[in-house]
């Protein structure tokens, strides 16, 4: 009897344990489905991940903006360095939804709507500033809207190189004439090289990746970019010298495919939205002050900084606006809009 009163006892604790055991891995599970992002997506850049990235500053924002409104429910996961490809394929996959996101400069969307070039044409912004203006207003909204319309792609914002394009050589560039026909790395979409070759440079489109193996065995003397890129991308090693031509200011603009918006759930667009809208006005006030902190670096890393004449360079390379307005007519509005907004 004792024998089987303990048998009994034994099986009662051992059904208590088994409850337990189940209750707990219940509300673990539980825990973990909560924890589980509703959506994740992917976005590309062509950039390393360093906190002199144009690109990554504005992504780290955007996380951290996404993580405050909505916890882990939507989940960006960033891959920098072309790891999922050159721009040129990414582009291609963000429209049809293998790639969900993607941020680059404006210039690779010119590839599949022309008449984005027209931010590439040189010496149309004046400054940082003026961009940003121009691009939160009538002219961005048409170019946001050929996007969409014509890809299926939608802009999140119009963020900051950070700062100016320049060029950046292995031999001195002082002045205007001594450009001349010097090869100039630049990125391969058509407003680029026409800017660079009204400019008088010869213009040798090259993968970004490539920069730093193109200038060490002479295949250009120099690339143009910003000064923070100049930095993280270590190229001061190989052109040690830089003429602030300062040529373009053109946007770098997160997207989203129209098909990967989709997956977002709709009563959490809106938060999705408004952290990169806040991730892009963050940005472009980094922007200044990371160009200055990076010229200053690369001074006291030995590279030599020179003046070049702006005025005489705008005026060789005028003649681009009224060709690509010409065959662009969608575009006048844009170019008309970006004056107006000069001053």
């Amino acid at each position: 009897m004792s024998t089987t009163n303990a048998s009994k006892r034994q099986f009662l604790k051992a059904g208590l344990a088994i409850g337990a055991a189940a209750s707990t891995g219940l509300s673990g599970n539980l825990a973990f489905a909560q924890d589980k992002p509703l959506v994740t997506l992917r976005m590309s850049s062509t950039l390393p991940l360093d906190a002199n990235s144009a690109h990554y500053v504005w992504y780290s924002r955007f996380a951290q903006n996404l993580k405050t409104a909505v916890g882990n429910k939507i989940v960006v996961n960033y891959f920098p360095s072309d790891q999922l490809g050159k721009e040129s394929d990414v582009v291609n996959q963000v429209r049809i939804g293998s790639v969900d996101m993607m941020i680059s400069g404006s210039s690779i969307w010119s590839t599949t709507v022309p008449e984005i070039g027209v931010l590439d044409m040189g010496y149309l912004f004046a400054n940082l500033d003026h961009s940003g203006r121009a691009l939160d207003g009538k002219a961005g909204a048409i170019l946001s809207k050929l996007m969409v319309d014509r890809i299926g792609v939608q802009v999140l914002g119009w963020a900051y190189s950070l700062g100016a394009r320049n060029v950046f050589t292995k031999n001195p560039v002082r002045s205007v004439a001594e450009l001349k026909g010097t090869k100039i790395r630049v990125l391969p979409v058509k407003n680029f090289v026409s800017t660079l070759r009204y400019m008088g440079a010869v213009p040798t489109p090259i993968p970004f990746g490539e920069i730093y193996t193109s200038l060490q065995t002479g295949v250009v003397d120099g690339f143009e970019h910003d000064a923070p890129t100049a930095l993280a991308g270590k190229f001061f090693e190989v052109a040690k010298y830089c003429a602030l031509t300062q040529h373009i200011y053109n946007p770098q603009t997160p997207v989203i495919g129209k098909r990967s918006f989709a997956k977002i759930p709709a009563d959490l667009q809106k938060a999705f939205l408004d952290a990169a809208t806040e991730a892009t006005m963050y940005q472009r006030q980094r922007a200044a002050d990371m160009e200055r902190d990076a010229f200053e670096k690369l001074k006291g890393l030995g590279l030599t900084v020179s003046t070049v004449d702006r005025e005489a360079l705008r005026k060789d390379v005028a003649p681009l606006w009224g060709e690509f307005t010409t065959q662009y007519p969608a575009v006048k509005p844009v170019v008309d809009e970006i004056v107006a907004m000069r001053g």
